[in-house]
């Protein structure tokens, strides 16, 4: 039994833990295995043909990724990683072109030159019997979607910490529009469509416009155009304003999220996080939060490894199905990735709607 379990192992590492594309020791072994590996993880992600001098630097940015992930897999850490379909990309192509959330130091100048809720108003500070557990996956939210090229990540982890508060009091799951605002939250100092933004904004947007449509109403392009605000106008789901966590405490993080999904931001520049495919994140990441996410629960392993239930916009081919479990409770306190230095949820007071065509349950 134990030499069978042995050989299970060895043959999990030999394929490099890479969930739906394999590889093999001799894969490794020359340039032309590597090209040839290179060429059937093209074909595995389905990625479109391009110029020879862009798939020779592709291909030297999956050299590299492809060193690491197998290297990393036999290191016996908490999680591991694959050659997804970032693979191709060097990290900070990667940050370039699939996160979005205005830097820790602009984030701090634009909310201290602007006004904002104040962290005093925290509505969960004295909550007690917070559960051990909570997985808003089970109920409050919609499938997991990708940005593209764009760094509209602000726009995507707004709109899913709507859908998480919507469903918790109206009982019904609306899919609504990155979209709408990525082209029509263009009127304040900070959110910048495709170059970036801050969640809290967007909620501020969506309370004042008195609502967001749905995304299959204002469908997603990825690309900012000109604001349809007939569109616009017609509301699916409303907000009656947010509120931000208080600032690098996890604990504070802990009891936000066992009453709904948050808005949080983490750090998201390391060739871990890019490649990242299961188990609990433990890699290298700074705290100088880049990439706007949504927390959606959180949990503890069967070993006592407690996480934080991550959600991206990066499609549900990256990690866990689009989601990551990340270390929680850690010393530091801003969190391991910079998880709790900003975090904001919206506020839904009604277990109604504005009354519109488009109040009906879908995914």
């Amino acid at each position: 039994m134990n030499t069978l379990i042995l050989r299970s192992l060895t043959l999990v590492l030999a394929v490099g833990l890479v969930q739906g594309f394999e590889y093999n020791e001799k894969d490794l072994e020359t340039e032309e295995s590597m090209s040839n590996l290179y060429q059937r993880w093209r074909d595995h992600h389905n990625l479109q043909e391009t110029t020879h001098a862009e798939k020779h630097k592709q291909f030297k940015a999956f050299k590299s990724n492809l060193q690491h992930v197998h290297k990393t897999n036999k290191m016996n850490k908490l999680y591991t990683l694959k050659l997804n379909q970032y693979a191709g990309m060097t990290n900070d192509e990667f940050m370039s072109k699939h996160t979005g959330f205005k830097s820790k130091r602009q984030m701090h100048h634009m909310l201290h030159q602007s006004q904002r809720n104040e962290v005093t108003n925290f509505m969960y500070a004295d909550a007690v019997d917070v559960p051990p557990a909570v997985d808003w996956r089970k109920e409050a939210v919609t499938p997991v979607r990708t940005q593209g090229i764009c760094g509209s990540c602000w726009a995507f982890s707004t709109v899913d910490s709507v859908e998480g508060i919507n469903q918790i009091k109206t009982k019904k799951l609306v899919r609504l529009s990155p979209q709408q605002l990525i082209d029509c939250d263009i009127h304040g100092v900070n959110n910048r469509a495709c170059d970036g933004g801050i969640m809290g904004d967007a909620f501020e947007y969506i309370t004042k416009n008195g609502g967001i449509t749905t995304e299959e109403n204002y469908p997603y392009t990825g690309v900012n155009v000109t604001c349809n605000a007939a569109k616009a106008a017609d509301h699916a789901v409303s907000i009656d304003g947010y509120e931000n966590v208080p600032e690098e405490n996890e604990d504070a993080l802990l009891k936000a999220v066992a009453h709904q999904p948050v808005s949080v931001a983490v750090d998201a520049q390391s060739n871990d996080f890019q490649l990242y495919a299961k188990g609990v994140f433990t890699g290298e990441c700074g705290t100088d939060v880049n990439h706007g996410v949504t927390a959606v629960g959180y949990g503890e392993t069967d070993d006592g490894v407690k996480y934080w239930i991550i959600r991206t916009s990066w499609g549900e081919s990256w990690g866990e199905k689009g989601y990551m479990r990340l270390l929680r409770g850690v010393p530091d306190k801003k969190g391991v990735c910079g998880v709790a230095v900003y975090g904001a949820y919206p506020i839904k007071k009604s277990d109604t709607n504005p009354k519109s065509s488009l109040n009906r349950e879908e995914l």
